[in-house]
């Protein structure tokens, strides 16, 4: 079977675009240095432990099992932690990528595919967010991210790097067979914290900021299943494959949540109560961001199935009661 390349395939996303991988009669082979990432959730191809800072140990890699492709998802990726210390974020996610990117280039691959963010559309307040809003990111993460874009580009008008980069916003739910599912420690994103606040595991969730404007002032997020969001990575290297060259894809639903409507769902899933309490704003917070795919959905043909708030917070459920990884 062709073999892929994983860059963060350990991770949350990574390990489950591993699965989608899989599945399509790939080998999906992941490198990650499980910083964050967890061994227990590499299941469904070989496991190369390394930086992306290691040149050497890159090239290793890449000399033994020759992929046809790169998906990379390696990433830092909190925005407090990217607003209090930028160098950390430009020298992993920047330098990182460049080592990796070179690296490909080096092994006469020619095939990428990017997991970026929408982070590198700043805020754009009641605007749709499409492929050509202008990038004006609030944070290193956005930043650094909106930075290895340019670098691929560069790199494809030098060395021909095809490559598909998906510009993707609120990444939420889990593997419905429960085999991997979403495990971060510290834990960040919203519906697996309130999930931990509904069962106990934390004293409660805290809304950062009711003072954005917004119907209920609560900020505004387009939340897309994480089965969704790498069926489309699958689309992207069909893509590459086919030699349709390199492009940009937006991966959202076009309905944005605020946090009040999320902590209001989760009651209709789980049968519990949020506890809450109000804190101030997050320095780089964005209002609101929301997206829709056509450009995906026309060219890709991707059609997010599984991305309702009830479905997202049920398969997140059912891994938080059930899943978990062990260093």
């Amino acid at each position: 079977m062709t073999n892929i390349l994983v860059t963060g395939g350990a991770g949350y996303i990574g390990s489950h675009a591993c699965k989608a991988l899989k599945l399509a009669g790939y080998t999906p082979v992941t490198y990650d240095n499980l910083i964050t990432g967890w061994q227990d959730a590499v299941k469904f191809g070989p496991f190369e432990q390394g930086d992306l800072l290691d040149r050497a140990r890159l090239d290793e890699v890449f000399d033994k099992y020759k992929p046809a492709a790169v998906m990379h998802f390696a990433a830092l990726s909190q925005v407090g932690e990217a607003m209090s210390e930028p160098g950390k974020y430009w020298t992993n996610n920047v330098t990182g990528s460049l080592n990796l990117i070179e690296a490909t280039v080096a092994a006469g691959c020619e095939n990428f595919v990017f997991s970026s963010t929408c982070a590198t559309y700043g805020e754009h307040d009641n605007v749709v967010l499409d492929e050509d809003t202008p990038q004006l990111p609030l944070n290193a993460y956005g930043a650094s991210k909106r930075a290895i874009e340019d670098i691929l580009r560069d790199f494809d008008a030098a060395h021909v790097l095809n490559h598909v980069i998906f510009r993707y916003f609120n990444v939420a739910g889990a593997d419905p067979d429960g085999e991997v599912g979403e495990f971060h420690r510290p834990e960040t994103h919203l519906i697996p914290l309130m999930l931990d606040a509904i069962d106990g595991k934390r004293d409660g969730l805290t809304v950062f900021g009711t003072d954005y404007d917004t119907p209920d002032g609560t900020c505004i997020r387009d939340y897309v299943h994480v089965c969704d969001l790498v069926d489309a990575h699958v689309l992207g290297l069909n893509w590459l494959e086919h030699g349709k060259g390199s492009r940009v894809f937006n991966l959202g639903t076009g309905t944005g949540f605020s946090v009040m409507e999320v902590i209001g769902h989760s009651k209709a899933v789980t049968n519990r109560d949020v506890p809450y309490s109000i804190g101030p704003r997050r320095a780089g917070d964005c209002t609101k961001l929301v997206s829709g795919s056509v450009r995906a959905g026309a060219e890709l043909g991707w059609t997010p199935k599984s991305s309702t708030l009830e479905t997202m917070i049920a398969d997140a459920w059912r891994w938080h009661q059930n899943g978990h990884y062990e260093k």
